[in-house]
């Protein structure tokens, strides 16, 4: 465990000295912000009120699975009690106030990844057209130094994982 935990802050610090952090992370601070929660509450919205059955059972499926996917996240933030870069590393800096003080999972990661399994599952390889925002919401999470790549494995594990409980 110790040597993934070395692992997983030699990345991050690799990430944090790229010479064009500062530059990348008001793109970063953008895409995570398509990853915040009130968006997928406005495109719920949208697509139940577009009257098309096959979005109507998106939106059921999804509600189905933020429900086991949010008590979840909150219970392993809470378990695990990891402390954010910023905290836990010399040096490391965050662009943003994370909402709370844990990293592990990233719940905007998990909850992307629950947006784009249930996607393929519904509309099928459609649906990986969305796998790569869903990716540089983790990979911005990262870049803003609030998460560490661990948290977003383990993020992308918990929706992926959370979506398919319902999809199968």
């Amino acid at each position: 465990m110790r040597n993934l935990t070395a692992l997983d802050h030699r990345l991050f610090q690799k990430s944090q000295s790229h010479p064009q952090w500062r530059q990348m992370a008001g793109i970063a601070r953008w895409v995570s912000r398509t990853g915040d929660g009130p968006l997928y509450g406005l495109i719920a919205l949208a697509f139940w009120m577009s009257q098309w059955p096959a979005l109507q059972g998106y939106v059921l499926d999804l509600l189905a699975a933020f429900a086991i996917e949010l008590p979840l996240y909150i219970a392993l933030k809470n378990t695990f009690r990891r402390r954010r870069p910023a905290v836990a590393l010399p040096g490391a800096q965050a662009f943003i106030k994370p909402s709370d003080q844990f990293s592990l999972p990233s719940g905007h990661t998990a909850a992307a990844f629950v947006m784009v399994t249930m996607a393929i599952g519904h509309f099928g390889l459609s649906g990986l057209l969305a796998l790569p925002w869903a990716m540089l919401v983790g990979l911005a999470r990262v870049l803003l130094g609030v998460h560490f790549p661990s948290d977003i494995l383990a993020g992308a594990a918990l929706g992926a994982c959370c979506a398919c409980l319902i999809l199968f």
